[in-house]
């Protein structure tokens, strides 16, 4: 992809993704024969996750997690989703996980961590590919549900776990009943972002920058329905986590032609580039970048920018920005 002089991939970068939404239909059924669970219904004729409207989506997504028991599987999973993704260009990934999927089955919160920091560490060693974590609450759980999420940053930090987020149905609850949990993840040194202005509009987005110092919105994609509010994210270089292909497929906007990520570029906001769940959405972080680059006619230049502001903002130590624009500026030197 992107390739003149050399054949190695325009560096990609994603800060937006769900661990289980990276869960193609072929390993989905293999974990669910590992475990012998029963996933019919979730697959339509052609053999992929049922995904029609947004209630499709969430069907298939919890069912299909439910043959996600044990942190062998946590492991396959990933492996999986970033050795694929680094051979098309990934050299950096962050990505959501929640003890909420885990706890049913009786995995602790230090098992599943360490089990995340082993298969980063196999990750890197035989693909370069750095992958850290952000610890997730769900909105649509209890409050007190985020405040012990939040407090297992406090009890058992880990240098791969750099953020705290919020996902779930923003329609649910105010940003101001989970302040608590943000705080506990502040003060416990973990970045912050928040799912806002996806399914409800944009005054979620500004009903979470007034509940948290956040330092990222996860999607933003509504943020348009305010000009006010486009305005102050480009003023303030407040980061969306943008998901084009997921907007499309759960019909935030009609098509990527509609998306406003290209009208964002160019007005000045500082925009990255995500999958969100990529096996549920037929995307991965390759198709992203192509299928914006060709709908919104930005040019390799352009995505190295993406790519750039993404480490801007991505949450890992300072030495690691570092090593990544220097990956980014030899691949400009060396293949434009």
């Amino acid at each position: 992809m992107f390739r003149k002089k050399e054949k190695s991939p325009l560096p990609l970068v994603e800060l937006h993704c769900h661990i289980e939404g990276t869960v193609l239909p072929d390993l989905a059924r293999k974990l669910a024969k590992r475990h012998n669970i029963d996933l019919t219904g979730i697959f339509d004729a052609d053999g992929n996750y049922k995904c029609d409207t947004f209630q499709d989506f969430l069907n298939s997504y919890d069912k299909m997690s439910e043959a996600i028991r044990t942190p062998e599987d946590y492991f396959d999973l990933t492996y999986a989703y970033y050795s694929k993704a680094a051979q098309d260009g990934l050299c950096y990934g962050e990505v959501f996980f929640s003890p909420a999927h885990t706890e049913p089955f009786g995995i602790s919160y230090e098992e599943f961590v360490d089990t995340l920091s082993d298969v980063a560490d196999k990750l890197e060693d035989e693909f370069g590919v750095i992958v850290r974590y952000i610890l997730t609450c769900i909105r649509h759980m209890d409050p007190e549900h985020a405040v012990s999420t939040a407090r297992f940053a406090e009890k058992y930090p880990h240098p791969k776990v750099v953020g705290f987020g919020m996902a779930g149905d923003e329609t649910l609850r105010h940003p101001d009943d989970f302040k608590s949990a943000f705080a506990i993840a502040a003060g416990a040194g973990l970045h912050l972002t928040c799912h806002a202005g996806e399914l409800a509009g944009a005054e979620s987005v500004r009903a979470a920058l007034g509940a948290f110092p956040l330092e990222r919105i996860g999607h933003g994609v509504r943020s348009n329905e305010d000009p006010d509010l486009v305005k102050e994210l480009a003023d303030r270089q407040i980061p969306l986590e943008l998901c084009p292909s997921s907007n499309v497929v759960i019909g935030v906007v009609p098509s990527m032609a509609d998306h406003p990520f290209g009208d964002y570029f160019r007005q000045g906001l500082s925009v990255t580039l995500n999958t969100d769940d990529p096996a549920f959405f037929d995307t991965d972080i390759r198709r992203e970048y192509e299928r914006v680059a060709q709908t919104h006619k930005l040019s390799v230049p352009n995505l190295l920018t993406i790519s750039r502001n993404a480490v801007d903002v991505a949450f890992c130590d300072a030495a690691t920005k570092q090593a990544l624009l220097r990956k980014i500026d030899d691949w400009a030197d060396n293949c434009l």
